[in-house]
């Protein structure tokens, strides 16, 4: 999918591993719900370790958008939902490694649980396939 990164001059530099904006060609359009760090066994990978469950998480959003007939590469939007704000730099270390076209935009928020209270993180995407 023809995705690219929008740059202002009158925004400040993102501090992660996101776009200001993102332009995407129409075409279809993948809603991906939260993924978590809920492996595909059913457990949870990387209990109390952010850096694993965000690659968990990551490889749950490539399974979905490849199972759509995508790539990482299609997603255009992530929103990022994390037990401790703290743990940016680690995220952002981890998506630099799946996401490394352009970055989709993105929000992150610091949230007070999940439903298993050993999730740390929970990101939803929107995807767009040519």
């Amino acid at each position: 999918m023809p995705k690219n990164e929008i740059v202002s001059p009158a925004l400040a530099v993102p501090n992660g591993h996101f776009a200001q904006a993102t332009v995407a060609e129409p075409g279809r359009l993948v809603f991906i719900s939260g993924m978590t760090a809920r492996n595909a066994e059913g457990g949870v990978t990387g209990v109390g370790d952010i850096t694993a469950q965000t690659h968990q998480v990551c490889q749950n959003l490539k399974a979905a958008i490849e199972a759509a007939g995508g790539t990482l590469d299609d997603l255009a939007r992530v929103d990022v939902y994390v037990r401790d704000i703290n743990d940016f730099e680690a995220i952002h270390a981890v998506r630099r490694q799946y996401f490394t076209g352009s970055a989709p935009a993105s929000t992150m928020v610091e949230v007070s649980g999940f439903v298993n209270k050993e999730y740390l993180i929970e990101i939803n995407a929107i995807g767009v396939l040519s």
